[in-house]
């Protein structure tokens, strides 16, 4: 394969030293002359462990060269890697002047391509910024249509500094959000070689996984920051504290919890972070992230409240009220919180949930539903066909094994706010079936 990377930048260069290593024809575009100097002398631009030798060899081989000519840079390769650099604005938006300028430049080679050619963005782009504002530059200045004349995909890089070659090589995954089959079947095959899983995905797909990936990474370091700041204030070991915290790939570096729905509660997580944040006060510990946590669970229940509001007047049903399917625990149950605040609005409304019932309830929840909600048990249907009947609105709280059958028979005029995804592949037209977070 014939490649030309634009921008002999960090990602560009251990890309480039990469994908040359691989047997592939790379020519690096880049506008600074000094970086194609360094480069057709075989030495790297950046400091990152192994790219310079990898230069040097793919340069000694034939090919590995740099080149400021775009313009035939294109016209001399299949696929284009786009590796320029998107910072910051002042307002905190991505700066994307560079990214588009080389997307004229591409677009204006283009007009006199006679072959297929595949435009790879590797840069780092809010969603939409591919389809909206790249793809239009692509096709205004080459005067072609993307799928048709061109291929386009979104591949955005996961390499870490220090490690950037071994983590181009021993990847995760390898993500590549394609326009089309056609433009993906040409970024797949660089990597036939590569033993990762490889994930084909619409373009925002793509673009999005990069955020997701990168913010998560920070919440950890900040996560981890604060729970070591708390326990020096206390006199406790972090790191023994975060070492038997990892042991945990069940619940703690795992999958679990990490799927978008509905707010958190039980009898656990709304205590123990209150009791927490209530210590590092004492102490006058800022823990600005974990203080942050509950007031975003409540985001979430009030997001799901502004949607039913949009139902005033119907009827609505809520199958589950536990915070959790497979149990009868009301503690702290976000649905508690919503079925209460829309009574309060006015709503008539309808409650099922199989293991909440007064004749089944026993010691503490009864307790609790008997003290705090008796309002709510009086809401309770007897099964949850009588309350799909009752109800215009249904409102899916929890994963109960039970609810997934029970909408695939449901009649079409109903209308249902999903809270957990209850559904593998739930209807996506968001008219009778809306799901809160995808």
């Amino acid at each position: 394969m014939k490649i030309s990377i634009f921008g002999m930048g960090y990602v560009g260069c251990v890309s480039g030293a990469c994908l040359a290593s691989l047997e592939n024809e790379v020519i690096g575009v880049e506008p600074n002359p000094v970086k194609v100097d360094l480069i057709n002398r075989g030495k790297s631009p950046i400091v990152e462990t192994g790219v310079d030798a990898l230069i040097a060899t793919s340069l000694k081989n034939g090919k590995f060269r740099a080149t400021a000519d775009w313009k035939q840079a294109v016209l001399n390769s299949d696929l284009a890697f786009v590796c320029v650099g998107t910072p910051s604005n002042a307002n905190g938006s991505i700066n994307t002047h560079f990214l588009q300028r080389v997307c004229e430049q591409i677009g204006q080679a283009l007009r006199e391509k006679k072959s297929w050619f595949t435009v790879v963005i590797r840069s780092t782009v809010i969603p939409g910024t591919v389809e909206k504002q790249l793809i239009p530059v692509l096709e205004q200045q080459s005067g072609k249509k993307t799928g048709v004349d061109f291929g386009v995909c979104m591949h955005p890089e996961f390499l870490r500094e220090g490690t950037a070659v071994a983590d181009f090589h021993h990847p995760p995954y390898t993500v590549i959000g394609e326009i089309d089959p056609r433009s993906g079947d040409s970024v797949a095959g660089l990597y036939a070689s590569i033993a990762a899983p490889v994930f084909r995905t619409p373009i925002r797909v793509a673009e999005t996984v990069k955020y997701a990936n990168n913010c998560f990474h920070a919440v950890k370091v900040a996560f981890a920051n604060e729970i070591g700041n708390f326990c020096k204030e206390v006199s406790v070991d972090s790191h023994q504290v975060m070492e038997i915290f990892c042991k945990d790939t069940k619940l703690n570096l795992s999958p679990y919890y990490l799927k978008p729905g509905f707010a958190f509660g039980g009898s656990c997580l709304p205590k123990d972070l209150r009791a927490l944040t209530h210590e590092a006060r004492g102490l006058d510990l800022p823990m600005p992230l974990l203080d942050s946590v509950l007031e975003s669970n409540h985001a979430q229940i009030a997001r799901v409240l502004k949607k039913l509001l949009e139902f005033k007047g119907k009827k609505v049903g809520f199958l589950g009220l536990s915070f959790k399917g497979g149990t009868d625990d009301l503690r702290e149950s976000p649905i508690v919180d919503l079925a209460e605040s829309l009574i309060g609005k006015g709503f008539d409304l309808h409650i099922y949930d199989r293991h909440v019932s007064l004749a089944r309830l026993l010691g503490a929840n009864k307790e609790y539903i008997e003290r705090e909600i008796p309002h709510l048990s009086r809401l309770l249907s007897s099964s949850a066909t009588e309350l799909i009947e009752q109800s215009d609105v249904i409102v899916v709280g929890n994963r109960d094994e039970e609810f997934p059958k029970l909408l695939a028979n449901l009649p079409p005029q109903k209308m249902v706010v999903d809270l957990v995804r209850i559904l593998p592949n739930p209807p996506t037209d968001g008219r009778r079936y809306y799901g809160i977070c995808w």
